[in-house]
């Protein structure tokens, strides 16, 4: 900097300079530089000098502490950074960067002047790109070529400590209802959270071509529920189960099975359609029932209609099996939204309009919709087309309603309520607004989509009619109710790829089945009873104490609160399981994670291995007799995977002597026809004092023990390299 400062200095013009000289000086790049390369040349020769001056001083550690002990040397040090924090905080302040550079508070560490410092040379060379582009021609303004239909991601910025407020598009608003009454208790059918398989709730079927089955027409069959009577809890599967026996295959059938089979696609698909313009969302008008004269009237009004769209707000983390709050319905004319929780057990009259094959429903994602449907409902589709299925037959990028909506219709999608809690009632117009918009435009965009693959299907109704398929058959989706069973953790637990011992196993599996009671009991989810990760936490922990049951949670959910003690002893009598070492998942033929804890414990019942394998190969002796040729043969190769040295073993009718394992004098195994009794063997310890232990003494016996030793080993390497030989020969 002084350097330059000097020359610029030299260079001063005379009073009297000739016009030449002062064209020449008009002329200069910069004050006593006359172009570009001759400001980068003496700038390049500054910046290696100042390089050079800095490798000179002295180097951190002792030498450095050696010369801060003179006092001279520190006043210099603080002149000179004193000069160099000006001079950054005045280049800084130069392109609008923030500068604290002088700022001695303590509060203002290293750190902090460090990121200034970076924050400022990304500025700095950002401006330099954009010139350095500028002068080579190049736009940056210039916007790419992208595909038709493709929409830049959005950052949304997450961090609670912004100051600055972020778009009013970009927030989500978290609406959850503090001290609401539960909606459940409302209903006038319980809740079924029993531990039995999932039966629909249909007892009436409209346009059905094969009329309903007995179960569900009579009422009386299917009126008493095993938990409704006062028997232990776990009787109550067994009386579901004898009850039931005769109609289980209507039970867990389709009731529309037969219908969806035989529904044909109806014409006006195979066609190119007219696209109808939507009205606009402020002029639409828009019904809320909760009556049941008012859900009568709707659906006669769906019935008079060739095509409505549907969308469902579902609550989960409150109920165990999940509620469906509202249902929202649009046609070409009107929007409709449903108070579901309200007219539960009503909702069955739109089954009239929702299986009628002449009527179209419009869905976008029913994968979850149509067990949502049937669970709370009772409900059933018959004649769907899901638009998530037309935009991945389209290849649009993405497939969600949004962007649908951003592409057909230039609208851009309110999510900021997705995450409200929907048991809200009265429900705030905010939300009602944003559930209308779900169907609202729904149509239209049907509409959109089956011109598009009209057309990219060179006006053949192929990839239509291929679409409406794929929701002819996610309209045969069936429910399925959550079962627990015995060895249910452990498809949780493999999920967390963690190896615990035989005592963690047992205190994540008492945890869990704990969990999935008391969620079943008073209808709350496992998240909300007890989250996964806590859950994993504690069994990890296996804390001694109540107190760090506790802190393994944070927060603490309310129900461990009130079960501590009962969380308490179920740790405790996992801390009584013995100690043993329980291998990692493989997720193979060997994957000892889909057994239970027991199957590790009956491991210390074994003298040996070699016992273990023999008795190996009495459980597979024990196999079905029943068996076809094929059936043994694949029962065969699966025990070759569960024991590979079953091959080595005696056959089936050589008797495995127990006594070898204790006895080396007796015979390991002895061969009996088929059909001898096999004697009874009393076990008599080995009296070693009768053994000869002279053999082991002396050299000649030493000499041909070492030969013996020998022999075999040669032995042992020759085999290993012929069977390394027939590998690589087979390959």
């Amino acid at each position: 900097m002084a350097a330059s400062s000097s020359s610029a200095a030299t260079v001063k013009p005379s009073d009297h300079s000739s016009p030449a000289e002062e064209t020449e000086e008009e002329t200069e790049f910069c004050r006593g530089f006359k172009d570009a390369d001759a400001f980068v040349k003496h700038g390049l020769g500054a910046v290696v000098a100042a390089t050079k001056a800095s490798a000179a001083l002295p180097a951190a550690g002792d030498e450095f502490d050696l010369y801060r002990s003179f006092p001279a040397f520190q006043q210099f040090c603080a002149s000179q950074g004193d000069r160099l924090l000006h001079c950054m905080s005045q280049i800084m302040q130069h392109h609008g960067c923030r500068s604290h550079m002088r700022d001695r508070n303590r509060l203002t560490g290293l750190e902090d002047r460090f990121d200034l410092v970076v924050d400022s040379n990304d500025a700095v060379l950002e401006k330099v790109g954009i010139l350095l582009d500028e002068a080579s021609g190049v736009s940056r303004t210039q916007q790419p070529v992208m595909p038709a239909g493709y929409q830049p991601p959005k950052i949304v910025v997450s961090s609670w400590n912004r100051r600055n407020v972020p778009c009013e598009e970009e927030t989500f608003h978290l609406l959850h209802a503090k001290n609401i009454q539960r909606p459940q208790l409302k209903f006038k059918d319980k809740v079924d959270n029993s531990n039995t398989p999932f039966v629909s709730k249909i007892f009436i079927k409209p346009n059905a071509v094969k009329p309903l089955p007995s179960y569900f027409a009579n009422k009386h069959i299917r009126k008493e529920r095993p938990e409704d009577l006062d028997v232990p809890a776990a009787l109550v599967d067994f009386i579901h189960q004898q009850r039931t026996k005769e109609h289980v295959d209507d039970m867990f059938s389709h009731p529309y099975q037969y219908e969806l089979d035989h529904v044909v696609m109806p014409e006006s698909l195979k066609c190119k359609p007219e696209v109808q313009m939507y009205k606009p969302l402020a002029e639409s008008t828009c019904q809320f029932i909760n009556t049941l004269d008012d859900l009568v009237a709707l659906n006669e009004k769906l019935a008079k209609v060739s095509e409505f769209a549907v969308d469902l707000e579902h609550h989960s983390y409150r109920s165990f099996l999940g509620i469906t709050c509202l249902m929202q319905i649009s046609t070409r004319e009107e929007d409709f939204l449903i108070d579901t929780l309200e007219l539960r057990s009503e909702m069955y009259i739109l089954n009239e309009t929702f299986t009628d094959p002449a009527i179209m429903k419009v869905f976008h994602g029913a994968d979850s919709d149509i067990e949502w449907l049937q669970k709370d409902f009772g409900l059933y589709v018959v004649n769907m087309f899901d638009t998530h299925h037309a935009a991945r037959c389209l290849n649009l990028g993405r497939n969600s309603l949004d962007h649908l909506l951003k592409v057909y219709c230039s609208v851009n999608s309110d999510k900021r309520y997705q995450l409200a809690d929907w048991r809200i009632r009265p429900l705030p117009d905010e939300m009602l607004k944003y559930a209308q918009a779900d169907t609202h435009y729904l149509l239209y965009v049907y509409d959109r989509v089956r011109a598009d693959l009209y057309d990219t299907g060179n006006s053949q109704p192929t990839l239509i009619q291929q679409v409406w398929a794929k929701s002819r058959d996610l309209s045969l989706k069936k429910y399925v109710k959550p079962i627990f069973t015995e060895d249910s953790y452990m498809e949780l637990y493999r999920k967390q790829k963690k190896s615990f011992n035989t005592q963690q196993l047992a205190a994540f599996r008492l945890l869990y089945a704990w969990r999935d009671k008391l969620g079943r009991e008073n209808d709350e989810s496992t998240g909300y009873v007890l989250p996964n990760h806590m859950m994993m936490k504690i069994a990890e922990e296996l804390p001694k104490e109540p107190q760090g049951i506790i802190a393994c949670c944070n927060p603490t959910p309310a129900l461990v609160r009130q079960q501590i003690n009962e969380l308490h002893q179920l740790l405790k009598q996992a801390r009584e399981t013995p100690l043993l070492k329980v291998c990692p998942t493989s997720f193979g033929p060997h994957d000892i994670s889909r057994s239970s804890e027991s199957d590790f414990l009956d491991l210390s019942s074994f003298g040996c291995y070699v016992s273990f394998v023999f008795e190996e190969e009495e459980e597979a002796a024990a196999a079905p007799a029943h068996l076809t040729v094929a059936q043994q043969k694949a029962h065969s190769i699966m025990g070759s995977f569960e024991n590979p040295f079953r091959m080595y073993l005696p056959s089936k009718d050589i008797h495995i002597s127990k006594n070898a394992k204790y006895d080396p004098s007796s015979k390991i195994y002895e061969v009996y026809d088929v059909g001898e009794e096999i004697p009874e063997q009393d076990f008599k310890p080995f009296d070693y004092s009768q053994s000869n232990f002279k053999i082991f003494a002396g050299k000649t016996s030493a000499f041909f023990l070492s030969f013996f030793i020998c022999i075999f080993f040669f032995d042992w390497c020759f085999q290993g390299t012929v069977f390394i030989a027939c590998i690589f020969f087979h390959r």
